[in-house]
């Protein structure tokens, strides 16, 4: 008896423990805290998906948001693949032209959209970003979105009855079956008022060793005159890159004008092209030499983490899978010296994807929230474990002292999703940040989401799902 009791309580720390390891992660209850020491957990909203829509969309990837009615309320323009069998295409056969473009028009209710497709088909085939702003001057949002299959459009706001009317549209001719489009940005790059367009062209939708060997263009597409006629459009290349997966636009030496950053998926490194003279769109490319890391540079976010005064990189490192890790890279005083790559955070053996920078616990540090990328089935759950890579949603809290590790809190974890961008906003008006955000890779229950942080003053459970029947929740990894 006494060494049946004596071995029970041996036991029982390592059988708790068990269990611990075993808690489905949404249903963990948080432990995360606001500065006035109130509890954060999350609770999921559905803007859009196929249930709700009637329409099968799939592969939810890009994400913008902006006031495209002019009604006071922020719009939701969103892109879906929408091929099941991505990146599947067989030499010598040609894929169905699938994906959609998607608008969720915005009213006083966080709770209600109205949502609309705006393109489909071969004008959004695989569909993978999108852009808005005012490109023709009419004082209306105007969309640009890169497709994988394979080209840039251009689709014009109509400027009244923007729900109902059609929206007049130019594929831009140069892309026109010319390789893969997977990002793209609108920018005022030369100062005068008119945004130009930019964006990688990765050369195919999946690259084989060929692709990777031969270079493709980061370019700048360029207008004068009407901008739905194609011929009115012109490229400008900055440079060729193997598979170049970013070319995104910011202010990065902080000199009044946008530059630009590339990002090379081949050569696994960013570029910095410095604009030198933005009256003739000359720019000056720059290498970023990152000590510590590689990266890719395919999502990125610009911040001054350590408050120097200067604009620091947030990207994933290492090489997808279990490698792969969401660091910050620390601008040099002199900009052309090595940048140094610190760690931020790891999902392992999730494949991160997605994150967007913003205070989350309201203690005036950024924090980042992110998601990661499941590697398993689309179309069913099928037989996945807790060890493989899955579908995840997490936060890390900036610790203050830099040198510390960024905690990580972690909100779910699914047998399927892709949880590709996220974007801060307070959609209820709670004065506290809450986040739209795409996860695909699940369907049916792909689409865009809202992320509603909720503040108690005990734990509760980290996640409340949107749905009953949903991809199962799973535990943390061992």
């Amino acid at each position: 008896m006494k060494k049946s009791l004596l071995f029970s309580l041996l036991a029982a720390p390592c059988f708790f423990g068990y269990l611990h390891a075993q808690s489905l992660v949404g249903d963990t209850l948080t432990s995360a805290q606001t500065a006035d020491g109130s509890y954060i957990s999350w609770k999921e909203h559905l803007i859009d998906d196929p249930t709700l829509s009637g329409v099968a969309f799939s592969g939810s990837d890009g994400l913008v948001m902006g006031d495209l009615d002019r009604d006071g309320f922020d719009d939701v323009v969103s892109v879906h693949e929408s091929d099941s069998t991505y990146d599947s295409t067989v030499p010598g056969e040609t894929s169905p032209a699938m994906g959609h473009v998607r608008i969720a028009f915005g009213t006083s209710d966080p709770e209600k959209w109205v949502n609309i497709t705006l393109a489909q088909g071969a004008d959004a085939s695989a569909a993978e970003d999108a852009a808005i702003a005012d490109v023709n001057g009419d004082g209306f949002l105007d969309v640009m979105v890169a497709a994988e299959l394979s080209h840039l459009i251009y689709l014009q706001n109509p400027g009244s009855d923007v729900r109902s009317r059609p929206w007049d549209r130019v594929i831009l001719p140069m892309t026109q079956g010319r390789g893969s489009y997977i990002r793209v940005f609108l920018a005022d790059l030369s100062g005068d008022g008119v945004p130009e367009a930019i964006a990688p062209n990765k050369g195919a939708q999946r690259p084989t060793v060929n692709d990777y060997r031969r270079s493709t263009p980061a370019s700048i597409y360029q207008f004068s005159g009407d901008p739905l006629v194609g011929s009115n459009w012109m490229e400008i290349e900055l440079g060729r890159f193997s598979n170049p997966r970013n070319s995104e636009p910011i202010d990065i030496d902080q000199d009044g004008d946008l530059d630009i950053i590339v990002g090379s998926n081949g050569e696994n490194r960013i570029v910095f092209f410095e604009n030198t003279d933005p009256d003739n769109l000359t720019f000056q490319e720059h290498a970023i030499g990152v000590f510590g890391a590689n990266t890719n540079g395919f999502n990125m976010e610009f911040v001054d983490i350590n408050e120097d005064g200067r604009l620091d990189i947030i990207g994933g490192t290492g090489m997808g899978g279990s490698g792969r890790t969401l660091s910050w890279f620390e601008q040099p005083e002199n900009i052309d010296d090595a940048w140094i790559s610190r760690a931020i955070g790891s999902f392992s053996p999730d494949s991160m994807t997605g994150f967007e920078v913003s205070d989350i616990n309201g203690d005036g540090l950024v924090d980042i929230i992110a998601g990661s990328y499941s590697r398993g089935p689309r179309m069913g759950d099928g037989d996945v474990t807790k060890e493989d890579a899955l579908g995840r949603i997490g936060w890390f809290e900036n610790p203050g002292d830099l040198e510390r590790e960024w905690i990580r809190h972690d909100i779910s974890r699914r047998k399927r999703g892709m949880y590709d961008k996220f974007i801060a906003r307070d959609l209820d008006g709670d004065g506290d940040t809450d986040f739209v955000a795409t996860r695909g890779n699940s369907y049916p229950f792909d689409g865009v989401i809202w992320l509603e942080q909720v503040r108690s003053r005990t734990p509760r459970p980290a996640f409340e799902r949107a749905r009953e029947i949903d991809s199962p929740e799973m535990p943390l990894a061992d």
